[in-house]
């Protein structure tokens, strides 16, 4: 019989035949997709005529469309809804993937004929976006080492294998400590949690086939609980164990992993001729060079300390008041943080999470986008990986223009976090394909027969991915390779940080936000308080980001370090970080750095696309409006069909006209003096 990931997908838009596919038809998938793409990869190496754009870029772009649909399934399952049989193929993919790569990069024919056509250029009459993707092409060989020779060129294979089992050990290491963990708590320790805490504690209960409720390491759960619970042995508990995944010694234990990490990725560098790692990953960046980085980093941090350590003073006083004698703990933060919102704002979380209930809020994200741009979002009732997901087909003036997946609840099978990737990606040449998108999340899941409840930041985080899914689902470029967030790092959290901003508009909360009980409309002053309170604890939020962006750029400037865990002390230290408040991403759990390549040197992106964001959002409210439809049109036309087919500063000049400066920033974060 054919594997039915190898076969022709008869299905609604090419989804992929979830319900046929089996864990065991993973590894002959592969084996098979690898051999045909390298067959292809060979004959266009070995193309007796004249290297062209056409039987040398574009068929590369055209390459590999069986390894794609298999490693798009694969991986996006990894991820969503792993087991033991797809955490072990992970382990035996890695090295197959990083040596097939290697492979491709080291074939010298294939080189010659890009080196040629990129030393001829000039002469090839192509268009813009040809012009690109054939820089882009060039430059990834040149990086990835296809210049080298001998020595060099075989250790740069073996370096990048390594990393690539480095890091599905990491990650698969840290999703079995999240999965391992879990607090059992008594009716009594239930006394002082808002219903909806002890509501998501119970169905984590039940999840685990626990006894009774359960705080587990889920963001979802284990936030709410740091703020609600008045137990402060409990929940100092539940903070080291959060804080401890990855470094909790045994199999599991990722410091090591961190540090051998390290010192690849700064000979990888070295082998390419670079000073570091740093230098080496921010070439291609909007940034540059990691002063730059620093540069903007530092900008924010003293403000952004200032106001934490103003913050920390009140938090004392609360502690005081109930009659702790000893320093502010970080379990203690979150605790007293919503006390003070509490005080300050009269804004309770209970009180306003009935409000925010998950299908309304994915309501909302639907209608902004709707009239914004236009795009309409019918329910396709086809088979999914997981009984969770839910899938819709996109349109606009009744023509197809994508498939939006969304799995939204948490569960053991998923690592943490929240993420936007693609089943398929948009492209024209050489086939036209249309984008298969999936947002997934971590949202608690709600008992049976009761509606699931977002905290604020789970629907910003909601508004979030979906802004990275339609920087996929508008793409509207010739080839795969530059479409949708295939952008610069540094650039690629300005649609998702933007699209943000549209949950904050009044009259969007106004139609959305209905009681998950009543089915009211929230309150008038409810939704003030709500939007007074949008910078409210900015200083702890900002100083947890920027403590891991700095611990992250300092790895991977100059000598990698031996011991992680005392560099990371060191940076900190060396930038008078409180200490009541600890890194967003600790060492052992940042998975953004360690798990693969996407975040090293890069964690501090979402800064610098929030520079970015801020700003366009502002074009928004100066042309008159969160729904100005000429802004929208720019905004569209600029940036969010354009993916990678221009370099990033010239897309937002585009839009916008200049490049912004850091004072929208903290006047956003409430951060401006």
């Amino acid at each position: 019989m054919t594997n039915p990931l190898l076969s022709d997908w008869q299905t609604p838009f090419g989804i992929a035949p979830f319900a046929e596919i089996s864990d065991d038809d993973f590894a002959p998938a592969l084996d098979e997709a690898l051999t045909f793409h390298m067959a292809e990869i060979e004959a266009i190496a070995n193309n007796p005529e004249a290297a062209t754009f056409a039987n040398t870029i574009e068929a590369m772009e055209g390459s590999g469309e069986a390894l794609d649909k298999v490693l798009g399934v694969f991986f996006n399952l990894s991820g969503a809804d792993s087991n033991d049989k797809r955490q072990e193929l992970q382990r035996d993919f890695s090295p197959k993937l990083s040596a097939h790569s290697s492979a491709i990069y080291a074939n010298a024919a294939l080189f010659g004929r890009i080196q040629d056509l990129w030393d001829r250029r000039e002469a090839l009459d192509l268009n813009e976006e040809e012009t690109r993707v054939l820089y882009l092409t060039h430059r990834g060989f040149v990086r990835a080492g296809a210049a080298l020779e001998g020595d060099e060129a075989d250790r740069m294979t073996a370096v990048k294998s390594r990393l690539a089992v480095l890091g599905t050990e990491f990650t698969q290491n840290l999703l079995k400590d999240e999965s391992a963990w879990s607090m059992a708590l008594s009716e009594a320790d239930l006394v002082g949690l808002p219903e909806f805490v002890v509501d998501t504690a119970r169905s984590a209960g039940e999840a685990a086939g626990a006894d009774g409720p359960v705080v587990t390491l889920s963001r979802s759960l284990i936030v709410p609980f740091l703020q609600f619970s008045p137990r402060r042995d409990l929940r100092e508990k539940a903070w080291r164990a959060w804080v401890m995944r990855g470094e909790n010694g045994g199999k599991t234990d990722n410091r090591g992993i961190a540090a051998e990490v390290l010192g690849l990725r700064a000979e990888r560098a070295q082998l390419l001729g670079y000073a570091d790692f740093a230098s080496y990953k921010l070439e291609t960046e909007m940034a540059g060079t990691p002063d730059k980085v620093r540069e903007l980093l530092m900008a924010v941090w003293e403000p952004a300390k200032a106001a934490a350590e103003r913050d920390a003073a009140e938090v004392e006083a609360l502690l005081r008041a109930d009659g702790i004698d000893g320093p502010v703990e970080p379990w203690d933060w979150r605790y007293y943080a919503e006390k003070r919102r509490k005080a300050q704002h009269d804004l309770d979380e209970a009180e306003l999470k009935p409000y925010l209930q998950l299908d309304r809020m994915i309501e909302a994200a639907f209608a902004c986008a709707n009239r914004l741009f236009g795009l309409e979002f019918n329910a396709l009732d086809v088979p999914m990986y997981h009984p969770d997901c839910k899938a819709w087909e996109v349109t606009r003036g009744g023509t197809h223009v994508a498939v939006f997946i969304g799995d939204y609840f948490a569960r053991s099978s998923k690592r943490s976090g929240a993420w936007c990737s693609a089943f398929q990606s948009q492209a024209k040449r050489p086939v036209e394909k249309a984008p298969i998108v999936v947002n997934v999340c971590n949202f608690a899941k709600p008992s049976a027969g009761k509606p699931a409840l977002l905290s604020y930041d789970d629907a910003r985080t909601l508004f979030h991915e979906f802004g990275h899914a339609l920087h996929q689902m508008l793409s509207d470029v010739e080839f795969g390779s530059v479409s949708g967030t295939s952008v610069a790092r540094d650039f690629v959290e300005l649609p998702s940080q933007l699209y943000e901003h549209w949950l904050e508009v009044p009259e969007v909360l106004a139609e959305f936000a209905t009681h998950a009980d009543t089915g009211e409309a929230i309150p008038e002053v409810l939704l003030t308080k709500v939007l007074s309170a949008a910078t409210f604890d900015m200083g702890f939020q900002t100083v947890e980001y920027i403590g891991s962006a700095l611990v992250d750029l300092e790895f991977h400037s100059g000598t990698p370090p031996a011991d992680p865990m005392q560099k990371q002390a060191e940076v900190l230290e060396g930038i008078g970080m409180p200490r009541a408040i600890t890194m967003r991403h600790a060492t052992p759990h940042f998975a953004h750095v360690f798990a693969g390549d996407g975040y090293s040197s890069g964690y501090y992106s979402y800064m610098w696309s929030e520079v970015m964001d801020a700003d366009a959002f502002e074009a928004f409210e100066e042309a008159g409006g969160a729904f100005d439809p000429e802004t929208a049109q720019k905004l569209e036309q600029f940036i969010l069909s354009k993916g990678g087919s221009a370099e990033a500063e010239e897309l937002y000049m585009a839009f916008r006209g200049r490049m912004p400066g850091v004072d929208a920033l903290l006047k956003g974060r409430g951060l401006a003096a």
